[in-house]
Parts: structure tokens; sequence; C-alpha cells
């Protein structure tokens, strides 16, 4: 069966092309969101095997939908994705503990590694 994710990134083009790696290797994007509340709400409802998070985003931020999403879902698999690297950030993160962190800009690969080895989710190739 395949995984299915949610993307949230503010980005449009970040967006895309982040949905686009992951679709490229046989993960189903179940949706795409822009803001940490969108995040949290598609979660509720579509529970995917996993949802990557943009941290900076407007209006709620994905530290708001990674602290939301474990409340719901303990056992959640969250993955952060950013170019933030301030220790704030950081601090934040230890306290809050993601499955996994992406710095960008990201290598498709470490993509791969951390939803197959990090994770222990299998991607079915074609």
């Amino acid at each position: 069966m395949a995984i299915t994710a949610i993307v949230a990134e503010d980005d449009e083009a970040n967006l895309e092309l982040f949905s686009e790696i992951l679709e490229l290797n046989n993960i189903t994007i179940l949706s795409k969101v822009v803001n940490g509340k969108e995040a949290v709400d598609s979660f509720k409802s579509k529970r995917p095997d996993i949802i990557f998070l943009d941290i900076m985003m407007p209006d709620f931020d994905g530290l708001y939908a990674l602290e939301n999403i474990k409340k719901i879902d303990p056992s959640a698999k969250v993955v952060m994705v950013t170019a933030d690297t301030s220790s704030e950030s950081e601090t934040i993160l230890k306290k809050l503990q993601p499955n996994a962190v992406i710095h960008k800009p990201y290598e498709v690969a470490t993509i791969i590694h951390i939803i197959e080895d990090n994770l222990d989710l299998k991607i079915q190739s074609d």
C-alpha cells in the first residue's frame, strides 16, 4: 500500500517541488496546505502516514501544527522542513520532538532516507 502524506509549505514553488519529489517516489499526497491551522485540520480529516511541515508559515506556523498534531495523535509521523537554524527553533523542536528535521536546501536522497530509515515506512516501487 502506498505511503500517504500531507505537505504544509507557504511558498507555492517549494510546495509543488516537495510534493512532486514525494509523488515521483510513489508517495500519495492527500493534501497540500499553506499554514499550520490547515495542516492540523487536514491531519484530522485525512490521517496520513506522514506529514511534512515547514516551520516558518504565516498565521499558524509549523510548530503550532506539530504541537497540535501530536496532541491529536502522539504517534503521528511528523517531519519538519526548514531553513530556520535559530537556537530558539532548535530548543522548541527538542521539546516538541518531531520524528525528523530536514534542513533546506534538501536533497531528495535525504527525504527518502528519513522516510524509510527514521520513520520505518517502506516506499513501494512500481
